[in-house]
């Protein structure tokens, strides 16, 4: 978390604006096949950043820590995921993710991740809940094999409701682009930027909903999911929509508040991945 340091000096003699101290961090995972099991093939951390690896099952699963507490602005973090030919990755977060007001500055988030032919890579972070006046930059590189899967679910909370807290401001940007088989398959922007408390009252924006999610599957047997997921929708009590093309499966959700979207979301990629949630998700 950022932190006021001792104010420098001029060379008249008077006190320059204090100089406020960045978090930055960084990790890495390579995960590689042993047989029948998913192990730990290289793993480094730096800053406020650190990677815990449960014991668990055939597959590996990493839960990202940020010892910093939270995101403000200015910080700068940095994330690397790689799966290798037949592995099974699973990349997830202790607790939802706290991004504070900021007077001015950008926090940037940068996430890379890969998987070769046979792997699977899933990237389940808990929701983001940013502050009001928070400002948030967070950019995606994806790299999938053709013969591989990839699913991600990203979940993003403007405000506290439970509290009281509501954003009014604030600036919110998300960058995705994944390439399948070194082909630019995806690419999408999201951008919220100003009186976004007043920008998400709008019927043709979220209708007064703050709380969204977007899942993304990319893997041969894509298309084919389409009716399947459509039909774990019907029960949703929010609005969600799916949609399917050239291998990728996309959905995305639309509710009021967090609680109403974690609801639908978990029992959703409960089914969707035949798979219970990754431990964190129920600490």
């Amino acid at each position: 978390m950022a932190t006021m340091s001792a104010a420098s000096w001029r060379s008249d003699g008077t006190p320059a604006a204090p100089v406020r101290q960045r978090s930055e961090g960084r990790v890495r995972i390579a995960a590689a096949r042993f047989g029948a099991l998913t192990r730990v093939a290289d793993l480094a951390e730096g800053g406020a950043l650190r990677l815990r690896v449960p014991r668990g099952g055939p597959g590996l699963e990493a839960v990202i820590v940020n010892t910093a507490g939270g995101v403000c602005c200015g910080d700068r973090f940095s994330i690397t995921a790689d799966t290798a030919a037949g592995a099974h990755l699973t990349v997830s977060t202790p607790a939802a993710e706290k991004v504070y007001r900021s007077d001015g500055p950008l926090a940037e988030i940068a996430v890379r991740l890969s998987v070769q032919d046979g792997g699977l890579l899933e990237w389940l972070p808990q929701e983001t809940i940013l502050f009001d006046r928070a400002r948030l930059k967070r950019r995606y590189e994806v790299d999938v094999a053709p013969d591989a899967t990839f699913l991600s679910f990203e979940a993003l909370m403007l405000g506290r409701l439970a509290h009281g807290d509501t954003m009014g401001e604030g600036h919110i940007e998300d960058h995705w682009r994944i390439r399948r088989g070194g082909a630019l398959v995806f690419a999408d922007a999201f951008r919220l930027e100003g009186p976004i408390g007043t920008l998400l009252e709008r019927p043709a924006v979220a209708a007064g909903a703050r709380a969204m999610a977007t899942l993304l599957y990319i893997a041969p047997d894509a298309e084919a999911r389409l009716e399947e997921v459509r039909a774990l929708l019907e029960s949703v009590p929010s609005e969600a929509g799916a949609s399917a093309w050239n291998g990728i499966l996309a959905v995305r959700w639309l509710c009021p508040d967090i609680g109403t979207l974690r609801r639908a979301a978990t029992s959703f990629l409960m089914a969707f991945r035949k798979a219970p949630l990754p431990r964190v998700w129920a600490t």
